[in-house]
């Protein structure tokens, strides 16, 4: 597909034909939806009153001249939506109220980038391209993953990232709400999860464990209330949030706020972890560490209506667990052979509890290991591995390779990258990605839900820094998704110059994305170390952890 009006639109629709005319908004212009609309023109309409400084009206007697009339139609798939642009006036149609946000989203490309600004400027003609638009995603799950365990990220911020993401037509917000560094949601019952889990001492600075320490005191925590907000926001803009509360690792925040829920006798420090890595300090398996993670997922499930909720898994270090006689003999107490059954037994215990409480377990790919609970999806991070597996024994998943979907890695081979980890994971990278693993029969390919990228933020220390390692990645993430690629229609070089069309859209709205040239100078880090790698070893390190996971 090509064409002028095209060259503007990202992710790029199914279908398009361009007609002659434009739409102006003017004075008389109003927006209008029935229930399942109204949320979504509500947002549609502040929108483009604060960037036009129109005086747009919220009732009219109908689809009439002026209107943008938003509208269910039960004949459209859930996402599917119908963009229909005259002279007289705009409709829009889809099957959900989700659809509904995606529709209105590609409007607003149609208009002048500085519809995304906050305030109206002067001179600008507000005039949208005749034509006729017919869209669905090739994906249901198209997901960003924000860690802020490791560091905190105030509630204004979240929402501003809800905002970024659903201007991309993406859908899920996966937020990482506990680590081994803070636990970010209030819990009622345990009050110490927050009053000693969500603050630590001081934070390392850079890679590695000789990296020295700032000395800062860093925390924070979001209440029930600013999280249900959070869900609400979110969902008015096409998006469901899911949460995710690791276990059985990466718990030493809960550990130091309940010192009950550690292995006796750990030589760990029993402190909100400063450092980062991979902690040594695990949950114990005893029943009452397994009531107490189901009580704190009742209050999640209380809080987050999404069918899924993250559960971890990822990354469990089981020194501990074989080293401790009271383990031991646990272990042998419930019938696990190993560690990793125990693991498993573990998380089959939270997936038995969610799935009575209507919801379905989401967790990283080591919940494979020593067996999987019935209905977990999996998310498969450690290449495609996990996801092959998964899919061949009938489990959902949703496919984040770290070679490619975590954004927390660098750029480029330049020693200018800010902390540079890992592999490089380019623009082109993520664009070019099949979210759907190769050697699966057509009956697998349907448990590949999608894709998601991950944000690390042990190295991002602040708001601004997510700006850069998310965008434009995240652009070229959204059309991989959204657009099927079955027959070979995406194309690079048909998507650079819409991504350049893109930027100015980005830069209306005020975000620090990474140029094509390199990091600014104030987004560089000089002298702080990172962790780069090459690409080959990287790959021979995943093979090996994932070696125990059956195909």
């Amino acid at each position: 597909m090509s064409g002028a009006l095209v060259d503007r639109l990202l992710p790029c629709p199914a279908s398009v034909e361009e007609h002659p005319g434009d739409f102006v908004l003017g004075t008389g212009t109003c927006v209008v939806a029935d229930e399942a609309g109204a949320p979504i023109a509500a947002w549609l309409r502040a929108q483009l009153a604060a960037a036009t400084g129109l005086p747009l009206a919220d009732q009219t007697g109908g689809e009439g001249v002026g209107a943008i009339t938003l509208a269910a139609d039960p004949a459209l798939a859930e996402e599917e939506y119908r963009l229909d642009v005259k002279s007289s006036g705009v409709g829009i149609r889809a099957g959900s109220a989700a659809g509904l946000a995606h529709g209105a989203q590609t409007f607003l490309q149609l208009l002048p980038s500085a519809v995304y600004r906050r305030g109206a400027l002067d001179d600008i003609r507000w005039a949208a391209p005749a034509c006729l638009i017919e869209d669905r995603p090739a994906f249901r799950w198209r997901g960003m993953m924000l860690d802020v365990a490791r560091h905190f990220l105030p509630k204004h911020d979240i929402l501003r990232f809800v905002d970024l993401l659903a201007m991309h037509r993406m859908n899920v917000l996966h937020l990482h709400l506990t680590d081994d560094q803070g636990w970010r949601m209030e819990i009622h019952r345990y009050p110490r999860l927050t009053e000693v889990g969500a603050w630590r001492r001081e934070s390392q600075v850079g890679f590695g464990p000789d990296a020295p320490a700032d000395g800062r005191p860093h925390g924070g925590f979001y209440t029930q209330d600013d999280l249900r907000e959070i869900v609400a926001y979110a969902a008015a803009r096409g998006i469901a949030v899911i949460p995710e509360i690791e276990s059985p690792g990466h718990v030493q925040a809960a550990i130091a706020a309940y010192p009950e829920l550690g292995v006796a006798g750990g030589d760990e420090p029993r402190e909100v972890w400063t450092r980062y890595g991979i902690s040594r300090n695990v949950l114990n398996l005893e029943e009452s560490t397994v009531e107490f993670f189901r009580n704190v997922l009742d209050e999640v499930v209380d809080v987050f209506p999404s069918v899924y909720i993250g559960i971890g898994g990822d990354e469990c270090r089981k020194d501990q667990w074989r080293a401790d006689p009271r383990t031991q003999e646990r272990l042998r107490e419930i019938g696990a052979a190993s560690e990793e059954e125990g693991q498993s037994w573990f998380v089959r215990r939270i997936d038995e509890h969610l799935t009575a409480r209507g919801r379905r377990s989401y967790g990283w790919d080591e919940i494979l290991e020593g067996g999987l609970a019935p209905g977990a999806t999996v998310a498969s991070w450690r290449g495609e591995t996990g996801a092959v597996a998964a899919a061949r024994h009938g489990h959902d998943v949703v496919f984040c390779p770290d070679r490619v979907l975590y954004f927390n890695y660098r750029q480029s081979e330049s020693p200018e990258e800010p902390i540079p980890l890992v592999t490089v994971t380019t623009v082109r990278d993520v664009y070019e990605l099949d979210p759907v693993p190769s050697g699966l029969t057509p009956q697998q390919r349907r448990h590949v839900l999608g894709a998601q990228a991950n944000l690390w933020t042990e190295y991002i220390d602040q708001p601004r820094g997510l700006d850069y390692f998310a965008f434009p990645r995240l652009a070229a993430l959204a059309e991989a998704l959204w657009t099927a690629d079955a027959a070979g229609e995406r194309s690079w070089d048909a998507f650079a110059p819409r991504l350049d069309a893109h930027l100015e859209r980005l830069d209306a709205v005020g975000v620090e994305y990474r140029r094509a040239d390199g990091p600014m100078p104030w987004q560089q880090r000089p002298g702080i170390p990172g962790a780069p790698r090459d690409r080959a070893d990287r790959e021979a390190e995943l093979a090996d952890l994932t070696a125990t996971i059956a195909s």
